[in-house]
């Protein structure tokens, strides 16, 4: 028996690896380099971003559980304790007994080489720390989350980590100082996001009276804030702004922008009648002025027109129904409209065109080019004829247009006017080119053959022979010129 017992002792002290005994206090630094040593090699052949798989504890509980926890932090606790009476003595020359600590590690710790919880120590740390850390398991977060929240950021650091879009809380600046150096850093850094993020914060946090008047000295902040109001629709705040600016004009404008979200026709024309009183400019006020005598013109038309159209008493109403409200259009859109449908009321009545041209002082080239396109519309080829007729002192007619018989011809073609009005039209053309090159795209066959005889251009009359019908009129006109 003591000879098998020896043979065993033997065996054991020869083998590669030793047994451990609770006598030898060193074996416990060699297991400790053969740990890491094994731990090292696995990390260079398991891979170490692989997150989503579970960490397990020897008991089999997740690690970071509520029982887990509560039962690692007790032993780590006891053998802290039991490890505070192994330091080292100062100027003692031989090795000290380690501290035992409680196993805190997990197979995913052991296999992926996580070092997050307490790990195995060297000998310098053993040698260097006086008592053993330890930490309380804690649930993963990303690292960019501790640095994002920090509240230790300078407004230069703040302003950088904006315009990288990070995000930065601006609630830690609560000194009127520290807003305006942040203010003024991020004017600096020439981002309008950042600029208008800023002050965003300094319109949240500070009496109105205290950031005008800081906003006088910084311009570009004040047109950054200014434009800002005005996308955002804050129109109080935008008034309460220019008025402690003193700038009276753009005040007024933004006063009398409101008009555009009042839906209330009656309840537009009294605020445009209010607006006729602030402080415009000498154009800007006929023009407000203008606005409102648009409008009130246009509530008496529709009221009398939606009249009529009920009651079917006008031929034109009948024929031509009206397809939307003349209130609230433009100005040119009301004398298309009185032009189409009150062409030949007195001047002395509201909705005639000629009254509109004299009260809103329409110049000729606007008024001719609305009126006739009406009244072609209308196909009252009549009324087109009157409006270029003109007679001198001696009382001989002629025809003038104000916009050039070009686009006369222009805008009877597009609502389908006749040949014969269009020849008499691209007749009146005076330049040559421009003449010919309209008659023959209009098919103005007369207009091309009496502009070469008249040009003497036997060539080209030849020419345009072959363009028009056999054993027409035009060909046996091109024949008799040629001929003679």
């Amino acid at each position: 028996m003591s000879r098998a017992r020896a043979d065993e002792e033997e065996y054991w002290h020869s083998s590669k690896f030793r047994a451990f005994t609770f006598d030898d206090e060193d074996d416990e630094l060699s297991q400790l380099k053969e740990t890491k040593r094994a731990v090292n090699s696995l990390r260079d052949i398991v891979d170490d971003d692989d997150d989503d798989l579970e960490k397990v504890s020897w008991s089999g509980e997740p690690v970071g559980s509520i029982s887990w926890s509560i039962r690692e932090t007790a032993s780590s606790s006891t053998t802290s304790l039991e490890s505070r009476d192994s330091s080292l003595p100062k100027g003692s020359s031989s090795y000290t007994a380690l501290p035992k600590q409680a196993s805190s590690y997990s197979l995913s710790n052991l296999f992926k080489g996580r070092n997050k919880l307490p790990s195995f120590q060297s000998l310098s740390d053993a040698l260097s720390d006086t008592g053993v850390k330890n930490y309380a398991p804690e649930l993963r977060r990303p690292k960019a989350e501790y640095k994002d929240y920090s509240s230790d950021w300078s407004p230069k650091d703040t302003v950088r980590r904006m315009q990288r879009g990070k995000v930065c809380s601006l609630e830690r600046f609560r000194s009127l100082q520290d807003k305006l150096v942040l203010l003024d850093e991020a004017v600096a850094g020439n981002d309008g996001n950042v600029i208008t993020a800023v002050l965003i914060f300094l319109k949240r946090t500070l009496r109105k009276e205290f950031l005008f008047r800081e906003l006088v000295v910084r311009q570009v902040a004040l047109c950054h804030l200014i434009h800002f109001l005005k996308e955002t629709g804050e129109q109080k705040f935008l008034l309460d702004l220019l008025r402690f600016l003193d700038r009276t004009e753009e005040f007024a404008l933004s006063q009398y922008r409101e008009h555009l979200s009042i839906q209330d026709v009656e309840k537009r024309r009294e605020f445009l009648k209010g607006c006729i009183g602030l402080p415009f400019s000498a154009e800007d006020t006929a023009h407000v002025q203008d606005h409102y005598t648009l409008l009130e013109r246009q509530i008496i038309i529709e009221s009398s027109d939606r009249r009529l159209e009920k009651e079917g008493g006008s031929e034109i109403f009948r024929k031509y129904p009206r397809k939307a409200s003349i209130l609230n259009m433009p100005l040119v859109t009301t004398l298309y409209y009185s032009c189409f449908y009150h062409y030949t009321e007195a001047e002395g009545t509201y909705s005639s065109p000629t009254n509109l041209k004299k009260t809103f002082k329409i110049p000729d080239k606007q008024y001719v080019l609305t009126a006739l396109a009406a009244r072609a519309k209308l196909r009252a080829w009549n009324d087109v004829d009157a409006l270029f007729t003109t007679k001198n002192w001696l009382g001989y007619t002629k025809k003038k247009a104000p916009i050039g018989f070009h686009r006369v011809v222009e805008i009877l073609q597009r609502n389908n006017a006749p040949v014969q009005v269009l020849q008499e039209y691209v007749r009146l053309v005076e330049d040559v080119e421009t003449r010919l090159n309209l008659a023959t795209k209009y098919k103005c066959h007369d207009v091309v053959i009496d502009t070469y005889r008249d040009l003497k251009d036997r060539i080209q009359l030849t020419a345009y022979r072959c363009k028009v019908e056999r054993g027409s009129a035009e060909e046996e006109k091109i024949d008799s010129i040629l001929n003679n």
